[in-house]
């Protein structure tokens, strides 16, 4: 079944290789990187190297002797941010590649930490790459008839394709383990493995809560400071999303935390031992769960550079999702796990200090309404391609 899901990256990345030199196609580990990275290899002349493979990093120990050899081929480098020192070769491979007529399509880098990654490059390699993230499955991706067991298993290809809740939960499971003991180690980072998942189990507890750093140090037994570098790795690591508050609006008494998830719902339920629909359902976190895969999903179904935040004042004026799409339209987005079409009063006072363009509700439906106040109602898939299209120019 994984060859039929055509990834929505697959042609963007497809096109910025046709007009730039490099692209940067970030995401967490397992995603699926590097097979939609060598189905964009398949269709053109490539070569893949793993810096995970000791015989590939030695490829790469005088890089240019190798890469000269490659010109007119798209160089394919997976786990790039292993090989730090090979930024500053690869732009004056980038440079002197395009002085010879080769302008584009020269190198594909992937990377599982977006900060790290980004801060080693940005640099040596601005305005001749592109940056993409690869998130997991999303809806419009699986079609909406998936959409309880995606919810339910997350967007991980392995996690979402297995052949049972079972070995969906086995698989997630032995991911937060291999993170936890393996991957966050190999980046140099000393946290005891016990206390990141005791960190990471805490956020999934209060998932799409607003960020309470005093009572997870407590809880943790460790410092504010502690807290912020924990969290600092997770949003690095592309595993959870740090939403911050709206913040325009200078004369309002806002609140200024950020709302914290977990990014893929099925690392949410795996963390809270939630195996099956039934467990998730009865379960208190599941209006979170499912606010925080609705957001996800909405964000990235948005136009490249839009801009995604929250509203909440102290008055109790509210808007779950707030996005500042290209050309500064905003869009207020309320989530909720209801058949009721209705929003609180507070979101409409809310979309109208915002001059919001679209007021939408995501509500757990399949019929799309119009609602009071300029609020449609609609489900989620709904959404996805209103969203879509606009990226489109429709």
């Amino acid at each position: 079944m994984r060859g039929m899901i055509t990834r929505n990256h697959l042609n963007r990345i497809n096109e910025a290789l046709a007009t730039q030199a490099g692209v940067v196609l970030l995401g967490p580990r397992q995603v699926g990187k590097t097979t939609l990275a060598q189905d964009i290899a398949d269709a053109r002349d490539a070569i893949y190297l793993d810096m995970e493979r000791q015989s590939d990093r030695q490829v790469l120990e005088e890089p240019d002797l190798y890469l000269d050899e490659q010109v007119g081929k798209l160089v394919v480098i997976d786990e790039v941010q292993l090989i730090p020192g090979l930024f500053g070769a690869l732009r004056g491979q980038i440079d002197r590649r395009r002085r010879t007529g080769y302008r584009t399509g020269q190198f594909l880098l992937l990377g599982s930490a977006s900060n790290t990654l980004l801060q080693q490059s940005a640099e040596s390699l601005a305005g001749r790459v592109s940056y993409h993230e690869l998130t997991p499955f999303t809806l419009d991706e699986v079609g909406e008839e998936t959409l309880p067991g995606l919810w339910l298993r997350g967007g991980f290809p392995d996690s979402f394709l297995a052949t049972s809740d079972r070995t969906s939960m086995t698989w997630r499971e032995d991911f937060i383990r291999t993170y936890l003991e393996r991957d966050i180690p190999s980046f140099g980072l000393r946290i005891p493995a016990e206390t990141l998942r005791r960190f990471w189990t805490m956020l999934a507890h209060e998932q799409s809560g607003l960020l309470n750093a005093a009572k997870l140090a407590a809880g943790l037994g460790v410092s504010g400071q502690s807290v912020a570098r924990y969290l600092d790795l997770m949003v690095d690591l592309m595993l959870v999303r740090r939403l911050p508050s709206w913040h325009a609006n200078a004369g309002k008494r806002l609140v200024k935390s950020p709302k914290v998830y977990i990014r893929d719902a099925g690392l949410t339920h795996a963390l809270l031992g939630i195996e099956t629909m039934e467990a998730l359902l009865g379960h208190p976190v599941v209006g979170g769960s499912w606010e925080g895969f609705c957001i996800e999903n909405l964000i990235a179904a948005a136009p490249r550079g839009s801009e995604a935040s929250f509203y909440r004042s102290s008055a109790g004026a509210e808007i779950d999702l707030i996005l500042k799409l290209p050309a500064d339209v905003i869009w207020a987005i309320e989530i909720k796990r209801t058949t009721s079409p209705k929003v609180t009063r507070g979101f409409h006072i809310a979309a109208e200090e915002l001059n919001a363009a679209e007021r939408l509700l995501v509500y757990a439906s399949d019929r799309e309404v119009p609602g009071q106040g300029g609020v449609r109602a609609m489900p989620l898939a709904a959404a996805i391609k209103r969203l879509q299209a606009q990226g489109d120019g429709k």
